[in-house]
């Protein structure tokens, strides 16, 4: 086995992981995940004006 050979079997498992990451990245099961994870920067902030103010309503 010469390094030519190596090489080209490195380049299929890695072609083929990244067509796993894809597949799974862009899976309709992974959807609720990612939106969830989405809006995480948004869930320290007050719902509103008068929440940040500490004002009752």
């Amino acid at each position: 086995m010469d390094v030519a050979t190596l090489h080209s079997i490195h380049t299929v498992l890695m072609f083929i992981a990244f067509i796993g990451i894809f597949l799974w990245a862009y899976s309709s099961k992974r959807k609720a995940d990612f939106d969830e994870a989405a809006n995480l920067p948004f869930a320290d902030e007050p719902e509103s004006l008068d929440d940040a103010k500490g004002e009752k309503s």
